[in-house]
């Protein structure tokens, strides 16, 4: 791969718009992605505490922002070394904070409400729909159905950013494809994926989940064109290799809710004083690992801080050493996981899956939100049912239809097949706040 291709400035559906002298295009990514209401919604979307029972935890707004500092800090390092290489040209380095700072603030854009449970939840609904086989779901082909039983936040994100938000079906947000490439951490669809499982060959990290919805197939294959991804085939599908700054947007990511979700988890009382500062400290290094006259929150916070900036220097470093990989395409792990730090992210994670995804609170939060879905899609679907009844004609449904997509405000605009109406029914339903779906299934269940 080449980083004069991989920064390409070319807009995906908008070939004409260019940068300006104070706003350079990655900025107006930027910009696009932070003033749209998928980004606003995020506010009240689960990160990984419960929301609403302690202001003081983070939720994916939050999250999302906090993630587009660390990997623009990130970027920004790295792209001085390749200046210094003389890979990139004096200047470019800015383009990759940017770059990356876009695709960051957009990481978390398609999920669902009630965070990854909420994936869970809707995937399980899909499955029990085609497993019942009946109405719309009896129609959907059968390598389109792991789209839907295995619903994933990445690709819904890639769909909102490219064809539901702004110019609907004509570009979405018509952002630049260097963003785009960025965002896009697994380049293949369900089918294709399936596919090279089939054939035992995906080891490749950028195939551990799909990351495109087949409807969006041939936007990413533009995309991919346009900044030279490798390109890979099995049979007549075909995948790609990451773009490198996907690396880098994945590291920030890493970085973020590994150390903070200790830090929340410190909020909320889920892990002590003491198991919090023992591992800080081993990932900040500080030379003084004293609280002073520092509150047990402001010493934690501190500490948090610290560890960060040693995890960026750390990550740059393995950005460093696998440069060379990365750019063809075979590098297959992740910069937390290679860098020095790698052992403390394991222990960290180790100590969160004990004590965080376990804990009560969040477990009540995966049951009833498992159940809100559940009412929410099963509420809704009679709609697509109807509308699929009518020859997809909205204006000749049925009063109790006609007045549900009132209720609700559902588009269904440019809807003509089974798979499609089932997507429509997917957008809706991960587009939602968690307080929203709450609503939504109090007044579709009657109670």
């Amino acid at each position: 791969m080449e980083w004069n291709r991989l920064i390409s400035e070319e807009r995906l559906g908008d070939k004409k718009l260019s940068s300006q002298a104070s706003r350079s295009i990655f900025v107006q990514d930027h910009d696009r992605i932070i003033f749209s209401a998928p980004f606003r919604r995020l506010a009240n979307k689960t990160q990984v505490q419960p929301l609403y029972e302690h202001d003081h935890v983070h939720h994916r707004l939050i999250h999302s922002i906090e993630v587009s500092s660390v990997g623009r800090s990130l970027a920004m390092r790295i792209g001085q070394w390749l200046v210094e290489q003389k890979l990139l040209n004096s200047g470019e380095e800015h383009n990759l904070a940017n770059i990356v700072q876009a695709a960051s603030v957009a990481h978390d854009i398609g999920n669902p409400p009630f965070g990854h449970s909420g994936e869970d939840a809707m995937g399980a609904w899909f499955a029990e729909q085609f497993a019942a086989g009946r109405g719309l779901a009896a129609e959907v082909e059968q390598d389109l159905r792991p789209e839907f039983t295995a619903f994933e936040g990445n690709a819904q994100g890639f769909r909102i950013l490219t064809r539901l938000e702004m110019r609907r079906n004509d570009g979405g947000m018509r952002l630049s494809k260097a963003t785009l490439g960025a965002f896009m951490k697994y380049p293949v669809t369900a089918k294709t994926r399936a596919a090279v499982k089939a054939a035992g060959a995906a080891t490749y990290v950028g195939l551990k989940k799909f990351g495109v919805f087949s409807s969006e197939e041939a936007l990413f294959e533009d995309v991919a064109t346009t900044l030279g991804l490798p390109e890979e085939h099995i049979g007549e599908q075909k995948w790609w290799r990451r773009h490198p700054l996907v690396f880098v947007v994945e590291a920030a990511d890493d970085i973020c809710y590994n150390i903070v979700d200790i830090e929340d988890a410190f909020t909320t009382g889920e892990l002590s004083y003491k198991e919090v500062v023992d591992i800080l400290v081993r990932a900040a290094k500080p030379r003084d690992a004293s609280a002073g006259d520092r509150s047990q929150a402001e010493h934690v916070a501190m500490l948090r801080a610290m560890a960060i900036g040693e995890a960026i220097n750390n990550c740059v470093e393995a950005f460093k050493a696998h440069h060379q990989e990365i750019m063809a395409g075979t590098f297959s792990g992740a910069l937390t996981e290679v860098c020095e730090m790698g052992p403390i992210f394991e222990d960290m994670r180790k100590l969160s899956s004990d004590h965080i995804f376990t804990a009560r609170r969040k477990t009540e939060l995966e049951i009833s939100g498992r159940r809100i879905i559940n009412n929410v899609m099963s509420g809704i679907l009679p709609v697509f049912e109807d509308l699929a009844a009518v020859d997809w004609h909205a204006e000749r449904l049925g009063s109790r239809s006609q007045q549900l997509v009132r209720a609700l405000d559902l588009d269904l605009r440019n809807l003509s097949t089974p798979a499609e109406a089932l997507h429509s029914l997917a957008d809706y339903t991960s587009g939602m706040t968690d307080r929203y779906a709450l609503r939504i299934s109090k007044m579709l269940s009657g109670h």
